[in-house]
């Protein structure tokens, strides 16, 4: 997309509309301190070849994935093998663009792929109906506390310990301005989640992990049951979408709303982000569920067509009103997920699922043998937690010197605990080779010895 400046002309006319003398004037509620008197101190200009080198030499100092001597960071953002084919497509005129598909003669590629996509989604999370997708994991789970909350009109959340802490951050800072209370249980690695205790006639939703954040695979169908019983809705988070290409999916547990991370799929780790939110619901609640919805249709001559449908849930019809205020979002990485799975299909999906979870059990079996490592939990998709006995942070460190990203210490989230202190957050993808394994339990049992 072009970038068109203003031209002093366009300026004034739009300070003159508006009623303002000056663009100074515009920004006096701006306290004096914030504002920036003068030009920025920004250094000489450089030529092309001289800003490569510069750049080139900022990169060099980052221990980049591929470049590593083995890599399992999880926690929420997973590094898988992303087909050439994926990054082809993408850049296809029919779907490649900024623009919400507000017009549908124009939008017929881009309405065609959400379309897909929220099948996919649907089929894949064992729900009924899927929306065109969400900024990220994080922000669809605090969305589904806010549906959860006009379906049930109560407004009490309860988060289960095994969240993770990144998404009960964001559902806390939702909580503060939207005015609706939280009971976040206390996280227990490995241990039991009794949030029975915490279900009354107030409670809206209850909101779980699956696989949660220290690895562990739960069944939620007496959960459900119980959520159920007590009027209230079950939200189940899953930020390793590929698990379910394995395990059960939140649909076939009596989930009411699924909110997940499709990064895993079609997506790189991107420093980050953008990633793309996946949200789905029962059908009986679809007027509550936030973002846009592509529906298929015939047009005036019988011909079969796509359009954005229900749309009087959203901010461009009912502004303050809306469900959420979900706009252009990460469209291009939800087109990168539908291709993606397309790519992989049913069985394909199963068979990466499964290499992910011979992998993780493959780097667990290796590490159960090194003195004085404890596997927290047992039950595990492509991730787990180790104890091991000392600190975890500075072993992650001089394991990053020797050129090995080892995991998350849990101390990075949950520092006041000192019992966590020696917890240790691994995956393995199917891009973890057995040659990774080894370096990583060779590195390990030296900086524990």
């Amino acid at each position: 997309m072009r970038y068109l400046p203003l031209t002093p002309a366009d300026r004034q006319e739009m300070l003159a509309r508006i009623g303002v003398p000056s663009v100074d004037a515009l920004f006096a509620d701006v306290p004096a301190a914030a504002r920036r008197d003068g030009l920025l101190d920004l250094p000489r200009a450089m030529g092309e070849i001289e800003v490569e080198r510069h750049i080139t030499a900022l990169a060099a100092k980052n221990l980049a994935a591929a470049g590593s001597a083995g890599f399992f960071v999880g926690g929420g953002a997973y590094r898988h093998h992303v087909p050439a084919a994926v990054d082809h497509l993408i850049q296809r005129g029919e779907f490649l663009t900024s623009y919400t598909p507000y017009q549908p003669e124009i939008s017929q590629g881009t309405l065609q792929y959400l379309f897909e996509f929220q099948t996919q989604v649907a089929l894949l999370t064992g729900m009924e109906v899927a929306n065109a997708s969400m900024y990220d994991g994080a922000t669809a789970c605090a969305e589904a506390v806010l549906m959860a909350n006009r379906v049930t009109r109560r407004n009490q959340a309860v988060l289960s310990g095994g969240l993770h802490p990144h998404y009960r951050g964001v559902c806390e800072t939702h909580a503060r301005f939207a005015g609706f209370k939280l009971l976040a249980q206390d996280p227990a690695p490995g241990g039991g989640e009794d949030l029975a205790g915490l279900i009354d006639g107030e409670t809206s939703c209850v909101v779980v992990q699956n696989p949660d954040f220290y690895g562990e695979i739960r069944d939620y169908s007496d959960l459900a049951a119980l959520c159920h019983q007590a009027g209230a809705l079950l939200v189940v988070v899953v930020t390793e979408i590929v698990s379910l290409g394995l395990i059960r999916p939140p649909g076939a547990m009596g989930a009411d709303i699924v909110a997940a991370e499709g990064q895993a799929i079609g997506n790189a780790l991107n420093f980050g982000g953008p990633y793309v939110g996946l949200f789905a619901t029962r059908e009986k609640f679809v007027r509550q569920m936030p973002g846009r919805l592509a529906g298929q249709t015939v047009d005036a001559d019988g011909r079969r067509g796509w359009v954005l449908t229900l749309s009087t849930r959203e901010q461009h019809i009912r502004r303050e009103k809306a469900t959420s205020n979900i706009c252009t979002n990460a469209g291009l990485c939800a087109l990168a997920f539908t291709i993606h799975l397309a790519l992989l299909g049913e069985a394909g999906l199963r068979q990466l699922a499964q290499l992910n979870h011979a992998a993780a059990v493959r780097l667990a079996d290796r590490l159960e043998t090194l003195p004085g490592l404890q596997l927290v939990n047992r039950s595990f998709f492509n991730e787990f937690t180790v104890r091991l006995g000392r600190p975890a942070a500075p072993l992650v460190e001089a394991l990053a010197a020797r050129r090995i990203l080892a995991g998350i210490p849990i101390s990075r989230f949950y520092p006041q605990r000192a019992d966590m202190a020696d917890l240790l957050l691994l995956a393995a993808t199917e891009l973890t080779t057995p040659e990774d394994v080894d370096r990583l339990a060779a590195g390990l049992a030296e900086v524990l010895a």
